[in-house]
């Protein structure tokens, strides 16, 4: 299976279309949003061409290719326009691996009983293996932070790359067979 993997959406219409847009073109099998879809919460700048109405429509004909954890800045109201349920946390099998998926503003290392964690919140590109667990962040697609570039991961089999809007290899890992 392939999926597209992103966060940090924050309202972007361009993002959304971006986002939607590569979905097509990739022929990818599903979507995993890691939070934080429609607002910009009272820490962020408001994204490049914010419209959350927007985003609605861009992501709605998605619904049953979405599978979208609830971020810091995502409110109960968001699931009454969006087409497409939010959970807390979800654990998963991804092409053949134990994930746990979740925003990461509660993220605890401790309690991690997966072979690999999707997060997302702090709008920081990560491929990083810890303790036999490997942590996987898109970045944020809308909003990235710390000198990172607006970023989404694409996982497809054994591989897993970390891309730029641009269409550049930022990093890649590959999962031993």
């Amino acid at each position: 299976m392939k999926y597209l993997i992103f966060s940090d959406l924050h309202g972007s219409a361009k993002s959304a279309e971006f986002i939607a847009h590569k979905f097509l073109d990739l022929s990818c099998d599903q979507m995993i949003c890691l939070g934080d879809v429609l607002y910009h919460g009272p820490r962020n700048s408001l994204p490049e061409s914010y419209d959350p109405k927007q985003v609605i429509s861009l992501l709605n004909p998605f619904s049953d290719k979405i599978l979208c954890i609830q971020g810091n800045c995502d409110a109960e109201v968001d699931e009454m326009v969006l087409d497409f349920k939010f959970y807390k946390s979800k654990m998963i099998e991804l092409n053949g691996k134990k994930c746990h998926l979740e925003h990461g503003h509660h993220l605890n290392e401790s309690s991690i009983l997966t072979e690999v964690v999707l997060f997302g919140h702090t709008h920081i590109p990560m491929i990083e293996e810890r303790n036999g667990v490997l942590y996987l962040n898109p970045g944020s697609i809308s909003l990235p932070k710390a000198q990172s570039k607006n970023s989404y991961m694409l996982w497809e089999d054994n591989q897993i790359g970390l891309y730029d809007v641009e269409g550049n290899l930022l990093k890649k890992y590959l999962f031993q067979v």
